[in-house]
């Protein structure tokens, strides 16, 4: 019995020094620039800026093989470090958001069948692309929430996904995984949302959907800036001519266009309802 433990001691003890001893010999010293940024960088590790993690991205920061703005999660007060550590001007990009487009959840959008099965939105789309009848629509299964790394996507009741903004990093995650291509980034200057998908003709889109959008271009028509365009029987807003002037939001007849302003009157049937009742329903 003595000798066998005394051999395996005696192995542990070759095989640790063998690997002490690699371990300095094929010790890589890392770039002091590109520890200071992975210092820098918030660890969250999500993948966004398209490098294997924080130290990926630090790596290729210091080599000059991305930009220092890359990490959207930073935001503006990491981009002003990592620029600073590199010696460049910080170019620093307005944060962006995730904005479901589309508002058509179990009350508002017709199912073709009743769906039974894994809760995740990838799983359902693979059987006839999913129980809506809007081949476009949301399917409200969570696959959003549960990517999202910093809890700012909620399902509601109604089967829809809510976005926290101020949760919201911009990391893209739930964008890239959701097979519907239901959310978009979105400027967080930009408060004013066409939250339709569907490039149905305006019949079949009404069929399916109470409040999706049917092409009418009375958006296009009152929007003073040329910021909204249909574009295959969908209205487009484009963030960079829109100046928030909510003048598309009223003219809506299918509620489709929401107003993101905090406090104020989102869509347009809800104008026409008496102040009290509005105030009630927050």
């Amino acid at each position: 019995m003595l000798p066998a433990v005394l051999g395996l001691g005696i192995m542990g003890f070759v095989f640790g020094a063998g690997l002490f001893l690699a371990s300095k010999k094929f010790h890589v010293q890392l770039d002091p620039k590109e520890e200071a940024i992975l210092k820098t960088l918030p660890g969250a590790n999500c993948g966004a800026c398209g490098f294997p993690g924080c130290a990926g991205l630090a790596a290729a920061i210091s080599k000059g093989d991305a930009p220092t703005n890359s990490c959207t999660v930073g935001g503006a007060e990491v981009t002003r470090f990592v620029s600073k550590i590199m010696g460049v001007e910080a170019v620093v990009k307005e944060k962006e958001v995730a904005v479901i487009m589309c508002k058509g959840g179990k009350k508002e959008s017709r199912e073709k069948f009743r769906y039974i099965g894994v809760h995740d939105c990838k799983s359902a789309a693979l059987i006839a692309g999913g129980n809506k009848a809007c081949s476009y629509a949301c399917l409200g299964l969570g696959t959003c929430e549960r990517v999202c790394p910093f809890d700012a996507i909620k399902i509601d009741g109604n089967y829809l996904p809510v976005v926290d903004e101020k949760k919201c990093t911009g990391c893209t995650l739930c964008a890239i995984n959701c097979p519907k291509f239901v959310i978009k980034m979105i400027p967080e200057s930009n408060k004013i949302h066409i939250r339709c998908n569907s490039i149905d003709k305006g019949a079949v889109t009404r069929k399916n959907c109470t409040v999706g959008c049917v092409a009418c271009r009375k958006c296009e028509k009152v929007c003073p800036l040329g910021a909204i365009t249909v574009v295959n029987n969908l209205a487009i807003i484009d963030p960079l001519k829109c100046d928030n002037c909510r003048k598309c939001v009223p003219v809506c007849p299918t509620d489709t266009i929401e107003n993101y302003f905090e406090g104020e009157i989102r869509y347009a049937s809800r104008m026409e309802e008496p102040e009290s009742k509005v105030a009630a329903a927050g």
